[in-house]
């Protein structure tokens, strides 16, 4: 069965019950850092995948690992259904699939500036006034990073968009040009 599949159908379920008990917006933050441990951690992933290593134990390294207390009954509860149903090393992929989801279903969008410098903070502002306004009504998820690499300007992603007003792009397009004449 398709491996995108499984965490998919986990993942909306969980978003379900979730939304049922008023829980989606907490699950939805568990999962954030449980995804967040996994590119922190690469080794998190192998030990879950580990048969020598115990579903109690698993459960335990994926409570810590998603930073949830002892009193989230919820997710406990989930952790011991992926456990029964031998599914735990798929917490990432199911993790990955409930942010998605959330997002679809709430209207979030992860939006990500790289920039060739450190931005002010009023051109900052600016941006983030410029990109919420062509988001539709959506909310975003904002962060930045920077990139020396592109000389000057920035690349926006929304999503699955990426907007390139970099001069290394400008370069690379005026290359291309020239080498097309």
């Amino acid at each position: 069965m398709n491996e995108g599949l499984i965490p998919a159908r986990y993942a909306k379920a969980l978003y379900l019950v979730g939304k049922e008990r008023n829980a989606d917006k907490e699950l939805y933050a568990v999962m954030k850092r449980l995804d967040s441990s996994f590119v922190e951690q690469p080794g998190l992933q192998a030990t879950l995948s580990n048969p020598y290593v115990s579903d109690s134990d698993k459960e335990s390294l994926l409570s810590v690992a998603a930073g949830v207390s002892d009193n989230s009954a919820l997710f406990a509860d989930f952790l011991k259904l992926l456990a029964r149903n031998r599914r735990l090393d798929m917490a990432q992929g199911i993790a990955k699939a409930f942010i998605k989801l959330y997002r679809e279903e709430n209207g979030i969008y992860e939006v990500h500036v790289v920039s060739a410098a450190p931005l002010a903070p009023a051109e900052e502002a600016r941006l983030k006034s410029l990109v919420q306004t062509h988001l539709k009504g959506g909310s975003m998820e904002y962060s930045s990073s920077v990139d020396p690499s592109l000389i000057g300007g920035f690349t926006v992603s929304v999503g699955n968009e990426r907007i390139d007003a970099s001069i290394s792009n400008e370069l690379k397009q005026l290359r291309l040009n020239l080498i097309s004449n």
